[in-house]
């Protein structure tokens, strides 16, 4: 069922974002006289699973969700209709028109997907805003996993600042991001009342930046052991631990906060411990239960929200829109420099890469309308963004051939434009073929070792 949702969100952000795209090329296509052949969502080699035709244009769904295209007349694309190039131009087609035309129509996919982006972002401040945890607000500092530790992080740290940023909301991605993006060379922490700076290693770019890595968490928040939720007949509620007891003690060794109930319990596999706590704030009592083979005991702890205050930052829709540019303008930003950072060898290029696994991964497995619209508006952007790149086959191959042509008054023939295409989808299939591949080894690679 989780797999269902997931792919469930996948086809219907691509197919809003396919047919969105390919509009910002129908549209200007007939406003200049151009005729359209076909309207698809996904490719159709074959057949389609549905076709219907008005006017001049077949309009369907293909069977093979890797996209989808308009079919314009007289243009040399991933059709490869040479046979229609062959003849003699028509008025209504795509290479009769004036090359500042044919740059609008093939400018328009891109164009609605950045707008599209920005628009959605903006959306999804006005109507859900903008929740988040002051770092100032997190009292206890933090608890950090193996690759906070390696970046010289310790419990308790209250961070500061990431290179030259300032941190103030509490988030890990902030400071994997600086380190990422921007190169950060240093974080500054209090420690013990003291500010240290930690330099941080360049190495760990490629690090954070690993595909192993790039869920796992450097820190959380530091927070008392408090019972939550028990796992159903697990030892702990068989021991009679109740919701919103306070754990304070491990075989009669403190625990303040969960992170040092965590580490003692957990190299404690299938042995019988003590585990100490105050009911109510007033009753404290010692209860005896023996660890999972896990080195568990079955209790869930609150997290940061019952512990600290949160904020919430509404806008209204005057604030939201300029607000959602701005957040997907500094997504474009982060996304041109970690190409910067690919090409200076710092991030594999391969780390950066995934498959529809890898992003239909990312929308979850619950069905979450803020999620979903987030994930959508990070997923046009990325396709505004890949499509600029200056592949023949890709709409940035197209503004580029049309570019030199502006600029030389001269246009490249059309037997170069259909060898550059077939070269251009030749790799760009190889690009989507090797990132599904890399999804597949990476979920199954283990059955072939």
């Amino acid at each position: 069922m989780d797999y269902v949702i997931m792919v469930g969100q996948l086809m219907l952000s691509l197919s809003i974002l396919i047919v969105l795209h390919e509009m910002g090329h129908f549209f200007p296509a007939r406003l200049f006289g151009t005729r359209v052949e076909k309207f698809y969502l996904f490719f159709d080699p074959w057949f389609s699973l549905f076709k219907y035709k008005k006017g001049e244009t077949e309009y369907g769904i293909g069977w093979l969700p890797l996209g989808g295209y308009v079919k314009i007349s007289g243009m040399i694309d991933e059709s490869f209709d040479t046979e229609q190039m062959k003849q003699e131009p028509q008025p209504w087609e795509f290479r009769s028109k004036p090359a500042w035309q044919r740059l609008i129509i093939m400018l328009g996919g891109v164009t609605v997907n950045f707008i599209l982006g920005f628009f959605i972002y903006g959306m999804v401040l006005w109507y859900w805003g903008e929740e988040y945890l002051p770092n100032d607000n997190v009292k206890y500092g933090i608890f950090v996993d193996s690759l906070g530790y390696d970046l010289g992080l310790r419990d308790g740290d209250h961070i500061l600042a990431v290179g030259g940023k300032t941190l103030e909301k509490f988030n890990d991605r902030e400071v994997v991001r600086e380190i990422i993006i921007n190169s950060a060379s240093s974080i500054k922490v209090e420690r013990d009342g003291q500010i240290k700076k930690l330099e941080i290693d360049p190495k760990f770019i490629a690090i954070l930046a690993s595909h192993e890595n790039k869920d796992k968490a450097l820190f959380v928040a530091r927070v008392p052991f408090i019972a939550a939720k028990l796992v159903k007949d697990s030892p702990a509620e068989e021991a009679g631990v109740k919701v919103e007891d306070h754990i304070i003690a491990f075989n009669g060794e403190p625990t303040p906060y969960f992170s040092d109930f965590f580490k003692k319990a957990r190299g404690l596999k299938e042995v019988p411990v003590d585990v100490t706590l105050v009911r109510e704030k007033k009753d404290t009592m010692t209860l005896h239960m023996t660890t999972t083979e896990d080195g568990t005991v079955g209790i869930y702890p609150f997290g940061a929200a019952y512990f600290f205050d949160t904020k919430r930052q509404e806008y209204t829709l005057a604030e939201a829109l300029p607000a959602g540019v701005s957040m997907g303008w500094s997504f474009l930003r982060d996304q041109a420099k970690a190409f910067g950072q690919i090409f200076r060898g710092r991030i594999k290029a391969k780390d950066s890469l995934g498959g529809f696994g890898t992003i239909g991964a990312m929308f979850g497995s619950e069905w979450q309308w803020e999620r979903f619209w987030r994930m959508t508006a990070v997923l046009s952007l990325i396709l505004a963004f890949m499509n600029l790149l200056p592949i023949p086959a890709l709409d940035g191959g197209h503004v580029m051939f049309l570019l030199y042509e502006v600029v030389t008054g001269r246009k490249p023939s059309d037997k170069f434009l259909e060898y550059a295409t077939m070269i251009g989808f030749i790799l760009v299939l190889g690009l989507v073929l090797y990132a599904n591949g890399l999804d597949f080894l990476r979920s199954f690679g283990d059955w072939f070792k």
